[in-house]
């Protein structure tokens, strides 16, 4: 029988603080969905989306809806790099909706965004060059506010599996808490 995880402390600064996090590593990997979905705006409406939550915008239907349609332009991708970016982007807006559990899933749901950005930047890399990611890595782990890093010292590690997003994910997890 599948038991709750127990409660951590959230405030609404560090939920705030984790989506502002999340858009902002979106956001880099934006340009790779436009250039091949021009005029889509579903992912950049996201992180929008995101960004207006992150500055003190209430948390409502319409971020949550835009997630949902950035997470269906990246089923709709043409690209593997295209999909990988609009999955960055509805993670961005859906950090706004994390659970104060101590769950590993969290961590997906504050490192989703930067894993994803990461994947896209690789995929769009000339020969898919692992480094690129962990340059993207790199910067997402150096550009963490102390408010994400607080809050993932709270939850389990990161799950396994997932694939590639996945292993990057627990990669910028483990930077993150080290």
């Amino acid at each position: 029988m599948p038991t709750t995880p127990p409660p951590i402390e959230l405030s609404d600064d560090e939920l705030r603080a984790v989506t502002g996090y999340a858009a902002d590593c979106a956001r880099r990997t934006l340009a790779l969905y436009e250039e091949t979905h021009p005029g889509d705006t579903r992912p950049r409406d996201a992180v929008d989306a995101a960004d207006a939550f992150a500055a003190g915008g209430r948390r409502t239907n319409a971020l949550r809806q835009h997630g949902w349609a950035a997470f269906k332009a990246a089923q709709e991708a043409t690209t593997p790099a295209a999909a990988d970016a609009a999955r960055a982007a509805s993670h961005a807006a859906g950090a706004a909706f994390l659970h104060p559990l101590a769950s590993p899933h969290q961590v997906k749901h504050i490192l989703g965004a930067a894993a994803h950005a990461a994947r896209a930047e690789e995929l769009a890399s000339p020969d898919h060059d692992p480094d690129i990611a962990s340059h993207s890595l790199a910067l997402a782990r150096d550009h963490a506010p102390s408010a994400v890093r607080g809050v993932l010292k709270r939850l389990p590690p990161a799950p396994p599996g997932g694939g590639p997003a996945g292993a990057l994910i627990r990669d910028l997890d483990a930077a993150l808490r080290g």
